[in-house]
């Protein structure tokens, strides 16, 4: 939704001077179509040469997302930490064997389907009980796996960063593709020097055209684009610091209570919830 906004925002704000200070919308209407073929086919192209197919794929996926809200709020973390409170919490009074059904079929748990906005997530749950099958095995101390945490939170935002990336070479590309459009447009007005001047003046101006285009597209449209969806790969990485610092403060000894309060304290400012707030959701879960 801010994402419409702020384009109409850029849109109106552009052009809405441009007009008040007299300026004329006609030749940037009629030279629009041709400037906007030729400057998005050649980007379009470049994009495709640039990037696997799956880049691509995750390029597009991501570019939608960026029109939906933020999926990482303050109740889904709070689902997320009642979830490990209630798993940490069958496994202390239990011991570790009593969860191996859960970690084996959580799409059948009853303590999985209990939370099911995280329950029903591939990445939370592949990510909780891969660990937690880890913990049930005892092969590996609490440096090995938080090492093969961080490695795993490392590929998992590089992967992420691969659409990032992308968006931001089409943004560096916009701009030199409006000099190519204009380049062109140039060579166009120099056949027809036996014009008028006003005929040149206007085939100069629909040339000007695509440099607009290139530079309005790049920082108006496409780099925005790839800050907003860094930001919420960022989120993303978070929650599963979230889950990493929980578990880990788990093998390290301490209570469940305690466990997802280290885990509580990783969140960013604005979605943590408070530790009052999170006590009360895990009581009233119980």
């Amino acid at each position: 939704m801010f994402v419409i906004i702020g384009w109409v925002v850029a849109l109106g704000c552009v052009f809405g001077v441009f007009i008040a200070h007299g300026g004329n919308m006609g030749p940037i209407l009629k030279a629009l179509p041709w400037e906007m073929g030729m400057i998005g086919g050649a980007t379009l192209g470049a994009f495709l040469v640039n990037n696997q197919m799956k880049v691509v794929k995750a390029t597009i996926s991501g570019a939608i997302s960026c029109f939906k809200g933020s999926k990482y709020t303050k109740a889904r973390y709070m689902e997320l930490l009642a979830l490990l409170y209630d798993i940490l919490q069958k496994a202390r009074k239990e011991g570790l064997m009593s969860i191996e059904k859960d970690v084996e079929d959580p799409h059948s748990s009853p303590l999985f389907q209990k939370y099911p906005t995280v329950g029903n997530d591939h990445h939370v749950t592949e990510f909780v009980t891969d660990y937690l099958r880890m913990m049930v095995s005892g092969n590996l101390n609490a440096h090995e796996i938080e090492s093969l945490m961080d490695n795993e939170i490392e590929t998992h935002h590089h992967e992420a960063h691969a659409p990032v990336g992308a968006m931001q070479r089409v943004a560096g590309a916009l701009p030199a593709f409006g000099i190519v459009a204009a380049v062109l447009g140039v060579i166009k007005t120099m056949g027809s020097v036996g014009q008028p001047p006003a005929v040149l003046g206007a085939m100069i101006g629909s040339a000007l055209v695509g440099t607009f285009l290139g530079i309005f597209l790049a920082y108006g449209f496409a780099e925005p684009l790839a800050g907003l969806l860094e930001q919420k790969n960022e989120e993303s990485s978070k929650e599963l610091q979230c889950i990493k610092t929980t578990l880990l403060a788990s093998m390290q000894g301490y209570a469940p209570q305690v466990a997802i309060e280290f885990g509580r304290k990783v969140l960013y400012s604005t979605d943590r919830p408070s530790f009052g707030e999170l006590e009360s959701h895990v009581k009233g879960k119980k």
